[in-house]
């Protein structure tokens, strides 16, 4: 199975991230337009994450390089994105375990935020949290969505990883000396 996976090249390490950020964006939009669960921001930013990590991988995919340098690319442009969505869960999760009298007041909505404040203040005030964040509205198997989000995330890490590991496996005609 190891080579298998070794002999993947840059477009099938892609697609199979694309394949799993349309799995993560699939399952957000039923739990939100048919199961009727609003995104708070940090869910949002969990979204963009998906959706950033979903670009790198479309285009890596389509342009498919030979060489070291793009697999490299692609793997830390996926990797910062999945980084960025890994953080937010991260973050979602531990303003869920706080204690009731230590959770932040709700603020405005993200939308009202992004018309009237600069970006990195938006950013700034979703990572400072919210009460709605906070909220516990669904669990899987005793798992919040942040927490089941962070493992999707941690899974979705493998194909960066492997778009870096591909970039690192010697040369086909390479031979060590000795």
């Amino acid at each position: 199975m190891i080579d298998d996976l070794r002999r993947l090249d840059v477009r099938e390490w892609s697609l199979a991230g694309l394949a799993f950020c349309v799995l993560m964006m699939g399952v957000a939009l039923v739990l939100e337009h048919v199961v009727g669960l609003e995104p708070c921001p940090l869910c949002i930013f969990q979204r963009v994450a998906v959706l950033a990590a979903a670009a790198v991988f479309l285009v890596a995919a389509l342009h498919n390089p030979d060489g070291r340098l793009g697999a490299v690319l692609y793997g830390l442009m996926s990797l910062a994105a999945v980084g960025g969505g890994i953080a937010a869960a991260g973050r979602h999760l531990w303003l869920q375990s706080l204690p009731a009298d230590k959770v932040p007041t709700c603020g405005p909505g993200l939308d009202y935020m992004m018309e009237i404040l600069p970006w990195q203040q938006v950013v700034s005030r979703v990572f400072t949290g919210s009460g709605e964040c906070a909220e516990i509205s669904f669990l899987l198997l005793g798992i919040s969505l942040p927490g089941w989000t962070l493992l999707g995330f941690l899974v979705l890490a493998l194909a960066p990883l492997g778009l870096l590991l591909l970039a690192n496996r010697p040369h086909p005609g390479f031979r060590w000396v000795g």
